[in-house]
């Protein structure tokens, strides 16, 4: 029985980050979830398939995570806000439809509480080794967004944004959180249901034709022609124009087909690409995301009671990449190290945009599978101002 007045669980709690991302995808208006039961998310499917239909709401539980993915796809052509969640073996899975839910303009939250791996990896061990395949583990060129929360707190916050973003922009958009913030217990506050933002996407109004809209294409973002509100629409994963007819001969179609979607998010992304400083006229910086910046916090701390300048560099947004912000940050720095909890995903990066102008290097953890000791980032602080 649907029960709307415990819709948003107003209020302070203390819960793990798995039940506050749950939390932030019902306040910010998710109908549908389908998702495979993964460690570790699996704290999120359950909470969703115990709170969804009391909200008026559906849980779909799959026979795997590709037909999870597709459901969520379909919902959300339906008309529904929907997502899916699992972990990294799941997110192998999902490729190619994530890269169908791009090419469709289709919006769309995937909840990737990451674990270490490759392979089936260790369930119950958080590492962040799915940062640069959510952006690059399809076929083809293509734009996604994806956020990396730090704490159970933004497991909501960043859920309730997350889906604002894939509403706006019509784009899957990726929660990437880990085994240790989804399992990790902290003060959660939930503020009242007017106080949040919430978005709704932009639905045609006019003709029913599809050959007189522009449902697709549009750098400023096509409002979506959701079936059942009687609005005739192609919807095709193959190269289409931007009424989203089948177009596979023409050379300016097939270019408009990869590139509108990826000028669609880049013409935005300083709407929505996030950063966070912290002591930004430091001489030495520490750049990080997701869990491993509450160490990285936590050293720089430690080397300015040391006498040490040093500040921090936290990327919320990792995807599209914060280009221009590391640019700036490199600019005024003379070390730059980026410490992230996996073998270096985006520290290719991060050094293509800063090394012409600071030293840059790379700290991974001592031991996969392990948060890095304050400590032990102090150390290599160290050496490298030495």
């Amino acid at each position: 029985m649907q029960d709307k007045r415990n819709r948003v669980l107003t209020g302070t709690h203390f819960e793990m980050g798995n039940w506050a991302c749950t939390e932030g995808a019902i306040a910010a208006g998710c109908t549908f979830a389908a998702g495979y039961p993964i460690t570790p998310a699996s704290e999120v499917a359950n909470h969703l398939a115990a709170r969804l239909p009391r909200v008026g709401g559906t849980f779909l539980q799959s026979e795997d995570e590709i037909s999870a993915v597709c459901a969520a796809i379909g919902a959300s052509w339906a008309g529904c806000k929907a997502m899916t969640v699992t972990s990294g073996p799941g997110i192998s899975l999902m490729q190619e439809n994530i890269g169908f839910a791009v090419a469709t303009e289709t919006p769309l939250v995937i909840v990737d509480v990451q674990r270490l791996g490759p392979s089936t990896g260790v369930p119950s061990v958080g590492l962040a080794g799915d940062i640069v395949q959510v952006a690059r583990g399809s076929h083809g060129d293509y734009q996604i967004i994806a956020l990396c929360p730090e704490s159970p707190q933004e497991m909501f916050d960043l859920t309730v944004q997350a889906f604002n973003l894939a509403e706006t922009y019509r784009v899957p958009v990726f929660l990437m959180a880990d085994g240790f913030i989804g399992h990790m217990r902290e003060q959660i506050v939930i503020p009242p249901e007017g106080e949040l933002a919430i978005k709704q996407r932009k639905i045609p109004a006019g003709s029913t034709s599809p050959l007189e809209r522009r449902d697709f294409q549009d750098v400023d973002v096509a409002p979506m022609p959701v079936f059942g509100r009687g609005l005739q629409a192609h919807v095709t994963s193959s190269c289409h124009d931007e009424h989203g007819m089948r177009n596979l001969s023409d050379p300016a179609v097939m270019h408009q087909y990869v590139m509108r979607p990826i000028e669609k998010i880049r013409k935005h992304r300083d709407e929505f690409v996030q950063v966070q400083a912290d002591h930004p006229e430091a001489k030495t910086a520490l750049v990080s995301y997701g869990t491993v910046s509450r160490s990285a916090r936590a050293a720089a701390r430690l080397a300015r009671r040391q006498g040490l300048d040093v500040g921090t560099l936290r990327l919320l947004t990792c995807w599209p990449f914060p280009d221009k912000e590391i640019r700036r940050l490199a600019a005024k720095v003379d070390n730059l190290l980026v410490v992230e909890n996996n073998t270096g995903q985006l520290y290719p990066y991060i050094k293509a945009e800063a090394a012409h102008a600071c030293r840059v290097a790379f700290l991974g953890p001592q031991t996969l599978g392990q948060i890095h000791d304050p400590e032990f980032i102090l150390s290599h602080i160290k050496e490298m101002i030495a």
